[in-house]
């Protein structure tokens, strides 16, 4: 793929009914991109991609760098080849501020995915970790039900997420979904809620183009309702 297109594997609708059982190879995500999000079978904990390298964010605190990516499976994934447009430094006091500084770097990209990859350090940091599936096909609401929420305080690290436009809630996450990872690698997860600690880095880029590729021979997938749920999607993904 080009620079700065996005790569999808499944929907996040799937994720809601529990579709995580099988999916695809971490190594065809990479092959896709080199910056991303998105989860593990049955849905075990976060997933980060830096600089083409994977790591899992897990509930009990731990990180996991994924040595072996032919062998690990993802259910849903979301990557780019990013390379930024735009570089800035910033201030940014929470998801509000963020939303208006990527609002004026990009007046024009209300219906265009965005990809923010933000470096420095964190006044605070709130973010979540999913425990994973408790049997097969148990949905996303009942996992995030058990998630486990880390507080960090004055930490260098990464941001790196995407905003997604609002026509594609229940194929992404409309709005910005980002995950977190300290410079240590020993900490990370879903961002819920965050403050810098003085500027950071900001470099980012509009995407115009979207590839999804979804399960085959998946019977989880065939047979899921795939019912767009906008006000669950919400509520999980904070």
């Amino acid at each position: 793929m080009a620079h700065n297109e996005v790569f999808q594997y499944s929907i996040i609708s799937a994720l809601m009914d529990g579709v995580a059982s099988h999916g695809t190879a971490i190594s065809n995500i990479l092959a896709h991109g080199d910056h991303g999000l998105g989860t593990f079978k049955n849905m075990f904990g976060e997933m980060i991609v830096l600089d083409g390298v994977v790591y899992q964010m897990k509930s009990d605190g731990t990180v996991e760098l994924i040595e072996s990516p032919a062998d690990v499976i993802t259910p849903f994934a979301t990557v780019t080849r990013f390379q930024p447009t735009t570089h800035t430094k910033a201030t940014i006091r929470g998801k509000q501020d963020l939303k208006d500084l990527l609002t004026g770097l990009f007046p024009s990209a209300r219906n265009h995915f965005l990809a923010i990859r933000m470096d420095g350090v964190f006044k605070s940091i709130n973010v979540r970790t999913a425990g994973g599936q408790q049997s097969p096909r148990e949905g996303m609401t009942a996992v995030a039900g058990r998630q486990t929420v880390h507080t960090f305080g004055s930490v260098r690290g990464t941001i790196f997420g995407f905003r997604a436009p609002d026509y594609m809630m229940g194929i992404n996450v409309a709005g910005d979904h980002m995950h977190f990872i300290d410079d240590g690698r020993k900490e990370g997860g879903h961002i819920l809620a965050f403050e810098t600690e003085g500027e950071i880095e900001v470099a980012a880029a509009q995407l115009s183009n979207f590839h999804l590729e979804l399960p085959t021979e998946d019977d989880e997938f065939n047979e899921a309702a795939l019912v767009k749920d906008a006000e669950g999607i919400h509520a999980v993904e904070g």
